[in-house]
């Protein structure tokens, strides 16, 4: 049996504790067994013995490791999110300027929804911190999600319901249905990944589900940029209304496959409960406060930004880099993303057979953020005659990516490690940095874009750095430097949960 140690427990009297711990004694439970009997329960898989300390029991999470069918029903949660955001940040900006929007309107379209998301995820945490019900909020999150995006990508309905072709109104229309289709983002996600610490005691467990949830988002990537394919393929974009028959099929196709994957994840995982729901009132919620004075918190959250900034910021600028600095074919906005997200699949499959430390953690963060340094050299003097080396590269970045992500988000793990009662808050307000951040960095450079209307040559190979090849190269190039010195810096084995992970990640 493992330990189910809570912030709460410690807050009892030394009389309360000794007495929980002499009724456990009196069951013959071993010592693990005694301090988990000091919140009322012990688990075990699917139940729970339950004492008479306190008024109400809980069922607290188990810390056996999970099967693979567990683990497989929690990865595929996430889908429709990710088959949406796969799409969001890689056309969202192109598919708007190539309907007559300015940069500066499209990225002000792309703010407004991180605004959005970055807002309700905050709320969204600490709502599901008190009244819990996780997947209560990750269907609702799921609706809001599937009616919203279609009308995204679907052409402005506010223009056609007031007869104008005004860049304002399209701009304050696609505002509005991006800012609907984040908050329904937001819920489905924070509720998602909040859910991990409450599904498992098992640290090893807790890694297995991130990286099974990472694996399926490269699956939800291929699959969007394969639909993608298909419709640049078969379906004309030559003028304004081909374009938005690529982009609602697209839409559509990818809500009703990221649907169906979210039938399958309600009916197959558990609802987890909230220890903090059944303790009697004598224990206390972790405060917001109690985060805020952890040093690891400002390490782990910058990390998260930092990794976030590299995957979005490279995702958003990449099919402008490929058909403007590369002038390569209309077909590898597809390609090119669809390469990078198999190698970051197949390196998330590798990832979840290793035995993980937190020395580990923190070097295989390393090695993706000195991948995408190289990558983003490579990308800053790359030549458009040379564009078929864009492929190799590509690879690489894959594998970055993966390692980044993996990591930052087991980070986040280690960081709440048994502190159950304020799970939420600390993905929700990670959450909230990230996404600002990230709409306000691409706001940034969209709105150079539109006053930048010249580019410096290179002398030595030609290579026009325009301010898309100089963002791609610099912005994610630069975050990984800073991500590894900050990840240098942290006491993971501070956080609370045990330092080693020698268990198989999937059983």
């Amino acid at each position: 049996m493992g330990q189910i140690t809570d912030q709460t427990c410690m807050l009892q009297s030394i009389v309360d504790e000794v007495r929980s711990r002499r009724e456990c004694n009196m069951h013959n439970l071993s010592t693990s067994d005694a301090e988990a009997c000091c919140l009322g329960v012990i688990c075990n898989g699917e139940n729970a013995v339950e004492y008479d300390n306190s008024e109400k029991t809980v069922d607290g999470p188990s810390d056996k490791p999970l099967h693979r069918r567990s683990i497989f029903c929690y990865g595929i949660g996430h889908m429709l999110n990710d088959l949406t955001s796969a799409c969001w940040f890689t056309y969202l900006l192109m598919f708007l300027t190539e309907i007559g929007l300015t940069p500066r309107d499209a990225a002000t379209v792309m703010l407004s929804g991180q605004i959005a998301d970055a807002v309700t995820t905050v709320f969204v945490g600490e709502l599901i911190d008190r009244f819990g019900h996780f997947k209560m909020w990750h269907g609702g999150g799921s609706v809001l999600v599937a009616i919203s995006f279609s009308s995204v990508f679907g052409g402005c309905l506010v223009c056609r319901i007031l007869g104008t072709d005004s860049l304002t109104v399209s701009t304050i229309g696609y505002s509005v249905f991006a800012a609907i289709f984040n908050v329904g983002w937001a819920a489905t996600q924070v509720s998602h990944m909040a859910m991990v610490n409450c599904i498992t005691a098992n640290a090893t467990s807790r890694v297995a589900l991130t990286s099974c949830r990472n694996a399926f988002t490269m699956v939800a990537n291929l699959a969007l940029f394969a639909i993608a394919f298909s419709v640049f393929k078969f379906i004309s974009g030559n003028d304004s209304f081909g374009i938005e028959t690529q982009y609602r099929w697209i839409a559509i196709v990818s809500i009703i496959i990221g649907s169906c994957f979210v039938i399958i994840f309600l009916l197959g995982v558990r609802e987890p409960r909230l220890q903090h729901h059944e303790l009697p009132k004598t224990h206390q919620r972790i405060s917001w406060f109690y985060w805020f004075k952890k040093v690891l918190y400002y390490q782990v959250a910058l990390v998260y930004l930092l990794a976030r900034l590299i995957t979005n910021v490279s995702q958003a600028l990449l099919a402008f880099y490929l058909i403007d600095d590369l002038q390569m074919a209309q077909s590898s906005k597809a390609v090119v993303p669809a390469i990078i997200y198999i190698c970051s699949f197949m390196a998330s499959i590798i990832l979840q057979e290793l035995q993980w430390t937190s020395y580990r953690l923190k070097a295989f963060f390393t090695a993706g953020a000195v991948l995408w340094m190289f990558s983003g050299s490579i990308l800053y003097i790359l030549p458009s005659n040379m564009w078929s080396y864009i492929y190799f590269l590509s690879v690489v970045i894959g594998v970055g990516n993966a390692l980044v992500m993996v990591t930052a988000i087991s980070m986040e793990s280690i960081l709440v490690g048994e502190d159950l009662s304020r799970c939420a808050f600390v993905y929700g307000s990670l959450s909230f940095l990230e996404k600002l951040s990230c709409g306000i960095v691409l706001y940034v450079i969209e709105d150079f874009h539109t006053s930048a209307s010249t580019c410096a040559e290179s002398q030595g190979l030609g290579v026009c750095h325009s301010l898309t090849r100089t963002s791609l190269a610099l912005v994610p190039g630069g975050c990984a430097l800073l991500g590894v010195i900050v990840t240098f810096t942290m006491d993971l084995n501070a956080a609370n949960v045990r330092s080693s992970l020698h268990e198989p990640l999937l059983v």
